[in-house]
């Protein structure tokens, strides 16, 4: 049983052989997939998925807190299995999305959260920019 199917089963989520290629599917990807890459790469591997059972069975796992669930402003969600702590900066021309660890950047959200008088709990952070143009 894989880290991730076990930590779904903990929360109670029964497993399905069609939820474990889900799970396979956001286990391995490298990027943050929309529903659709998420379909695409699990009706290799199981011709009988639906998109329904995609959409049913990423939308249970963000329920969970197993995946994340972000925007990027694109007018679709991506996914992406919850792990260590990060941040991401979206490159606006290309889409893709670097993820950052940055310590300066905790102490200051910390900091900022207690100037306001309250105890951080959560927070997600999201940069959006374009690529600087090298100088010649």
């Amino acid at each position: 049983m894989s880290d991730l199917e076990q930590r779904c089963t903990e929360a109670g989520l029964k497993m399905t052989g069609q939820r474990r290629v889900i799970l396979k599917v956001l286990d391995t990807a490298k990027d943050h997939p929309s529903v659709e890459d998420v379909y695409g790469r699990a009706k290799k591997i199981d011709q009988s998925i639906s998109i329904a059972t995609v959409y049913r069975t990423l939308s249970l796992l963000d329920e969970l807190d197993v995946v994340t669930r972000h925007e990027f402003q694109e007018g679709y969600s991506r996914y992406e299995v919850n792990e260590e702590h990060h941040h991401h900066l979206v490159d606006l021309e290309t889409g893709k999305v670097i993820e950052f660890q940055n310590e300066e950047l905790e102490v200051l959200k910390e900091k900022i959260a207690q100037e306001l008088g309250y105890e951080l709990v959560d927070h997600r952070l999201e940069l959006y920019g374009k690529k600087l143009k090298k100088k010649k």
